[in-house]
C-alpha cells in the first residue's frame, strides 16, 4: 500500500490525512490534483525502494537469529566453518536481485 502521508510530507513539509477518506492536506488546505500526482508518484517510488529492499530485510533477521559470536568462537577453537556456512545458507535463501 501506498504510503501518501509520508509522500506528502517529503515533498510539500507539514501534512495531514482526514481518515476514512483519502484526502490529504498540506498547511491545512486540500491538495490540488497536480499536488496529488507528485505525491502518487514520489509514493510509487518510495514503494519501490523499500520493495527492492526485501531481501535485507529477510537477511537480517535471519542473522539475528544466529548466535553468531559462539559461531566464531566455536569455528576458531574447532576449526570449521559453521559461522561461514549459515551466513552462505542465509546468502543464498535470501539472494540479492541484481
Amino acid at each position: 500500500m501506498l504510503d501518501l502521508l509520508k509522500a506528502t510530507s517529503i515533498l510539500y513539509g507539514e501534512c495531514t490525512q482526514t481518515p476514512p477518506s483519502a484526502n490529504i492536506y498540506i498547511s491545512d488546505v486540500l491538495a490540488t490534483a497536480e499536488q496529488m500526482e507528485a505525491i502518487t508518484a514520489k509514493a510509487t517510488e518510495l514503494q519501490g525502494i523499500y520493495d527492492s529492499q526485501e531481501y535485507a530485510r529477510n537477511r537480517k533477521t535471519a542473522y539475528d537469529n544466529l548466535n553468531q559470536l559462539e559461531l566464531i568462537s566455536d569455528d576458531a577453537i574447532n576449526g570449521t566453518t559453521t559461522h561461514k556456512d549459515a551466513v552462505l545458507a542465509i546468502k543464498a535463501q535470501y539472494p540479492k536481485e541484481a
